[in-house]
């Protein structure tokens, strides 16, 4: 299935699929689809704006003295909260792998900035 990029009015490659069966979207499709996009940039800023909190509790940490990157007792916080939080239809498994992976994330970028930018770093 070929693909190509097209830009949008505001600036989002929307990907456009050209499928051999020769349908149409639908209007409700293509709706439902602008929605998805719009949450996915959403969902972006909002991991950014998440990643940069993480750094900035990383200099707070530093600050501090506190030489751990890894926080478990605040990682399980997080987990529990957002377990919590979680009215679905996301798997409750689903949604905390996510969050795991979130967490991995921030203590890769607060290893990066604490370690410079020689060399590569160990997974989080």
């Amino acid at each position: 299935m070929p693909w190509r990029s097209n830009p949008s009015p505001d600036g989002w490659k929307t990907a456009v699929a050209e499928h051999g069966t020769g349908r149409q979207e639908t209007a409700e499709l293509r709706r439902l689809r602008r929605r998805i996009d719009a949450l996915d940039r959403r969902i972006v800023e909002l991991l950014n704006e998440r990643a940069e909190l993480a750094l900035e509790v990383g200099r707070a940490k530093s600050a501090a003295g506190r030489q751990a990157v890894r926080d478990l007792d605040r990682e399980r916080e997080v987990l529990l909260r957002v377990s919590m939080a979680n009215t679905g239809p996301t798997p409750q498994a689903d949604l905390l792998a996510v969050y795991r992976r979130l967490m991995s994330v921030a203590r890769t970028l607060e290893r990066g900035e604490r370690d410079g930018p020689a060399g590569a770093h160990p997974p989080a």
